[in-house]
């Protein structure tokens, strides 16, 4: 492209020697020459972008975030919160939360960071109540190993436990990485660490449901991976919920 508008200038070049008597054609060449000349910047200035990799991705804007997040809260009030049998107080409890959280949009765009505190704050909580949830899960997958639901819920603490002391770790060596940025050793061990704590998570957690529940490894593994497809879904489902309300009781 840029290489015929070079030609193009060329071109125009030559149009102007062969018509220099002409004072009206030359006007019309030098206006189709800054034409051409701008062209060539702008294309120039875009190739040096895209060879460079600065290229910022567009900001959306606040009516956009607005209008992203109230057809967000739409889809998850019509695709999970909008259930036949519910008694009538808890639906109409609903759809005021939902109304709220959709008048509080506004507000959420002017000041993201108190919807993130907010909903930080509200985490804890989240987990608090998908643990005997999880513990339930437990229950119903081990049924005939007998076990007291009681012991499915040590079980449920202690993996959330150290889940959570993990993703501790994980933060904290972010920042030790951040305040460490000149020291690309510390960068590459700490690098290197992160994988290895990712990595152990799902290890260790199986070892445990192993060692615990005393099956097969075929069973165990057949277990591990319906915990590992229907526990996620749980979690997103909760956390889902959580920014609902969050953003309803701002």
């Amino acid at each position: 492209m840029l290489k015929k508008v070079n030609d193009a200038l060329d071109t125009v070049e030559q149009a102007k020697l062969a018509n220099a008597n002409n004072p009206e054609l030359l006007a019309e060449l030098n206006k189709v020459q800054l034409n051409l000349t701008d062209d060539t910047e702008a294309l120039q200035d875009e190739a040096a972008t895209i060879e460079s990799g600065t290229s910022e991705p567009e900001k959306l804007t606040k009516a956009e975030v607005t209008s992203g997040l109230k057809q967000a809260i739409t889809e998850v009030d019509r695709d999970f919160l909008e259930i036949d049998g519910l008694p009538e107080g808890f639906t109409n409890w609903l759809d005021k939360e939902v109304a709220r959280a959709q008048d509080n949009i506004a507000r959420v765009s002017d000041d993201p960071n108190r919807f993130k505190k907010a909903f930080l704050g509200s985490l804890p909580s989240t987990l608090l109540i998908l643990v005997p949830l999880f513990a339930l899960m437990l229950w119903v997958i081990y049924l005939f190993k007998r076990r007291l639901y009681m012991e499915h819920l040590i079980v449920a603490l202690h993996s959330h436990a150290f889940i959570c002391f993990v993703l501790l770790l994980v933060t904290l060596l972010g920042d030790l990485q951040d305040w460490l940025t000149n020291y690309s050793l510390i960068d590459t061990l700490c690098n290197w660490t992160l994988v290895a704590l990712i990595l152990w998570i799902p290890i260790y957690l199986l070892l445990m449901q192993k060692r615990i529940y005393q099956q097969g490894w075929i069973i165990t593994l057949m277990k591990y991976w319906a915990l590992g497809i229907l526990y996620p879904v749980l979690l997103i489902f909760g956390a889902t919920l959580t920014a609902l309300y969050t953003l309803a009781e701002l």
